[in-house]
């Protein structure tokens, strides 16, 4: 909450569009902090120190007293950053986010009556009503649901086109399934502006979008249909020798690993996968479950590559 809060006053932005290092009083100041309450802004900025979102330093000599700086990791909130997560923060900070609350009581509480036969998934057997419900009834949440996954695919994308670019090489189309606003696609072509990109999402997410560059916004539910393209389609993706594949960025747990690193990785995949189950009634799955589900829906082959934290990125080919 307190992260939430310097967001929300816009600290990291005030910082970095300062210049040099900013003092408490000149801080407290830009925010139009009346005198009572700058001790307590204090507090809050000690506070995040601490925890390493900023420093304090001097610019030169002539600077009698210290300023805040950014650190690598508030420079990721500065909202003009084209990386910046700062959505991410204020999405999972807010009372109404379903992965904690979904209204006023957190579906993780409800995990047994699940198990016992309660509900589709936690989230229904709390509330009567699936998350997807939650987004489309919230319309001012749903948006900052919205700019956060654009955030974390803007960020993840960035990644994966410049590390992985043969990936995308060979294709003419790709049908982005659930894309969210598109920040995925526009990430893509920006690199491969030969490429037709299509974004399918709920009509709630995608009504307010028309076409943009080489990217279509299709209102859809891909439990019924998906458009026709050379990647990701799998009821009619051309053949390997054409460049047809499905292409699917997301966790591989590996259950395996003793390695204080990958230990870290895989208890994040495996806090997801609860997550998941209670709050859509997804799934992460293991290199072996993937594996399985490949061969089950007709495909021969698939690669995965490790490419950034907790996901990677797997070619699916038929």
């Amino acid at each position: 909450m307190s992260l939430k809060c310097v967001i929300q006053l816009g600290i990291p932005d005030i910082i970095h569009n300062h210049g040099k290092p900013i003092t408490p009083y000149h801080l407290a100041d830009a925010l139009s902090i009346p005198s009572t309450k700058r001790d307590s802004l204090n507090r809050l900025m000690r506070f995040m120190i601490h925890s390493g979102f900023f420093l304090t330093k001097r610019h030169d000599e002539n600077q009698e007293e210290e300023g805040y700086v950014l650190t690598p990791t508030s420079r990721l909130l500065v909202k003009e950053n084209a990386n910046t997560l700062s959505s991410i923060v204020l999405a999972m900070s807010s009372q109404n986010f379903p992965y904690f609350m979904c209204g006023n009581t957190p579906p993780l509480h409800f995990l047994s009556d699940w198990f016992q036969g309660s509900g589709n998934t936690p989230c229904e057997a709390a509330h009567g009503r699936s998350v997807w419900d939650v987004l489309a009834q919230n319309h001012e949440f749903g948006k900052t649901v919205n700019d956060a996954i654009a955030n974390d695919s803007h960020l993840l994308m960035n990644v994966i086109v410049n590390e992985g670019q043969g990936v995308f090489k060979n294709l003419k189309s790709l049908v982005d399934v659930g894309g969210g606003t598109g920040a995925t696609t526009q990430a893509i072509v920006e690199v491969f502006p030969h490429m037709k990109c299509m974004v399918l999402e709920l009509p709630h997410v995608v009504s307010s979008f028309s076409r943009t560059n080489n990217i279509d916004f299709i209102s859809g539910d891909m439990f019924k249909s998906i458009p026709h393209a050379d990647a990701v389609l799998m009821k009619a993706i051309p053949s390997r020798e054409e460049g047809g594949k499905v292409i699917i960025i997301d966790a591989v747990i590996e259950e395996d690993n003793t390695e204080q690193e990958h230990d870290s990785i895989t208890e994040t995949q495996l806090l997801i996968d609860m997550m998941m189950m209670a709050i859509v009634g997804g799934k992460e799955r293991s290199e072996k479950e993937w594996e399985n589900l490949f061969l089950e829906a007709g495909f021969c082959d698939y690669k995965i590559t490790p490419v950034s934290g907790f996901r990677s990125l797997i070619e699916v080919y038929p």
